[in-house]
Parts: C-alpha cells; sequence; structure tokens
C-alpha cells in the first residue's frame, strides 16, 4: 500500500450539508477501491488563483490515504465527471 493525498476543490455554493455529504461521497468513493483514509485536512472557504467555471472561492480540502496503486485513477476517473468538484489532483506521497 502507497501514501498518497488527495487536493480536492468544491464549487462556493454548496450548502454545509451539501459540503459534508460531497466529502462523505469521496471518502467512500476512496474506501470502495480497497484504499483508507488516514486524515482530512479541511481549509475551508478560500479565493482561488484564478477563476474557474466562473467561480471565484472554493471549499479546499486535502485528504490523505493509503491505498493500492489502482485506486488514484478509479478515483480520478469518477471526480472528473462530479459536478461540484472544480479541481483535484491526486500525488504519491514520498515514505520517510
Amino acid at each position: 500500500m502507497k501514501n498518497y493525498e488527495l487536493s480536492l476543490v468544491f464549487i462556493s455554493t454548496l450548502s454545509e450539508e451539501e459540503k459534508v455529504a460531497n466529502l462523505e461521497k469521496v471518502k467512500e468513493l476512496i474506501a470502495r477501491f480497497g484504499g483508507e483514509v488516514t486524515n482530512v485536512d479541511d481549509w475551508g472557504k478560500r479565493k482561488l488563483a484564478y477563476e474557474i467555471n466562473k467561480q471565484k472561492e472554493g471549499f479546499y480540502y486535502f485528504i490523505q490515504f493509503n491505498a493500492e496503486t489502482s485506486t488514484p485513477a478509479e478515483v480520478e476517473s469518477r471526480l472528473r465527471i462530479t459536478e461540484t468538484v472544480l479541481r483535484y489532483l491526486i500525488v504519491r506521497l514520498d515514505e520517510k
């Protein structure tokens, strides 16, 4: 199992309940493909560096998880079609 970090930006028009529900969906998605979420870092609502789809702000999350090497590709393919996700990036963390 490798260590990964998912950087995720949701659209800023989500209510608190929608935001929590979408975060849970992402965590369930990671678990469905054999991953285990180890840490979720909520940065809250932040201004974007540049406008994306007429959005100037977004909710930032950083999710660390352990998974097999095939899991990030599966998660990315699902995040790509999720309407509430502005941007995402999965990177493998270095082992220390």
